[in-house]
């Protein structure tokens, strides 16, 4: 990957741009909370070449909202699946909507 190419990610919301000491210092949270996170299996963050794990911006709003969740008391597994469960939510509620859309742009046939 060139210079070019990683300027031309910058405003890529899945581009595994920060260090796990970095997005953990943005969270406000422990590397082992993102460890954790990750054996949860709430995200899967990239390795680099060097085997060292690289978070998105869409990974760290995940894991900002699971952690609002254990903050609030919720233990970190089931905080894990409550953000799974909104993530697949947002994700159904947005095909819907896009089907809906095409559904009304769809005239339809007259009745004889």
């Amino acid at each position: 990957m060139t210079a070019d190419d990683s300027y031309d990610r910058i405003d890529d919301d899945d581009y595994p741009a920060y260090t796990m000491g970095r997005a953990a210092e943005m969270l406000g949270t422990t590397q082992g909370f993102l460890r954790a996170i990750g054996e949860a299996r709430l995200i899967t963050p990239l390795r680099s070449a060097g085997g060292h794990r690289r978070y998105s911006r869409y990974q760290l709003r995940i894991a900002a909202r699971a952690r609002e969740l254990v903050d609030g008391g919720t233990p970190i597994e089931a905080a894990c699946r409550i953000v799974i469960l909104e993530d697949q939510l947002e994700e159904a509620q947005r095909l819907n909507a896009e089907y809906q859309r095409a559904a009304g742009s769809v005239a339809p046939t007259a009745v004889a």
